[in-house]
């Protein structure tokens, strides 16, 4: 209750000093629109917003399961096989020195301009942070419980499944709790490279008319979309962790 009535205040803390800057400075309406009118438009909006916003959020929640399921699946992977470290950690590690948005007008001429680009746009900004998460909490498993385990004669895969992957769920859970974040940059970073519905297709249809209302209003749709998503995701690692 009390995060609901901090979330609630800081809204409208931000509302007051979106309208003061608006009467202070007299900006036109097609460079900043007050927040009334921002308002306004959303209501009048709500089934373009509804239909846009359904796309980009199947596009984003496609893409967070794929990348923490292949995330999660990668960092066992690495932590269980050292020639798997040896051999494909430097390229994983490499493969972070280039910018995911500039894979975006690849991943677009490869998969289309369709569902496929966006969630694989998803799913590359989101698979660094789950899998580095989840691998580094497996390498700090307590050391004691291992040695313990192997004494008792456990193998490799009974210690990786009842111990280590138990032990290393916290880690797994501050990934998910980055990826809920990142994933749709990713989905609105394709729909701006290429697109025909999705709420960054929306923004730029809306930037390119000086309808700047609607594009804020797109805005807030997807800020509220995101909110929503990560709230979620911490209940839901919450859960995993207890």
């Amino acid at each position: 209750m009390k995060k609901l009535v901090g979330v609630v205040a800081s809204a409208l803390v931000a509302l007051i000093v979106w309208q003061v800057v608006i009467t202070t400075t007299s900006l036109p309406r097609f460079i900043l629109p007050g927040p009334g009118l921002v308002g306004q438009t959303l209501w009048e909006n709500r089934l373009l917003l509804t239909e846009h916003a359904l796309i980009t959020i199947s596009e984003v929640v496609a893409g967070l399961v794929l990348g923490a399921c292949i995330g999660a699946f990668s960092a066992v992977f690495l932590a269980s096989s050292l020639v798997a470290r040896t051999l494909i950690g430097p390229i994983f590690v490499f493969s972070q020195a280039i910018p995911v948005f500039a894979l975006a007008p690849i991943l677009t001429l490869w998969f289309g301009y369709g569902l496929g680009s966006k969630v694989a746009m998803a799913l590359l900004i989101i698979y660094f942070p789950v899998t580095s998460s989840f691998f580094d909490a497996l390498m700090r498993t307590n050391r004691d419980w291992l040695d313990l385990a192997r004494i008792m004669g456990g193998s490799p895969m009974h210690i990786m499944w009842h111990i280590r992957i138990p032990a290393a769920l916290p880690g797994l859970a501050s990934g998910l709790r980055l990826a809920a974040v990142y994933a749709p940059i990713g989905a609105i970073i394709g729909e701006w490279v290429g697109a025909s519905k999705g709420l960054g297709y929306l923004m730029l249809l809306a930037n390119g008319r000086a309808k700047t209302d609607l594009m804020f209003a797109a805005l807030i749709v997807l800020a509220l979309f995101t909110i929503i998503l990560h709230a979620s995701v911490n209940k839901l690692a919450n859960k995993v962790v207890d």
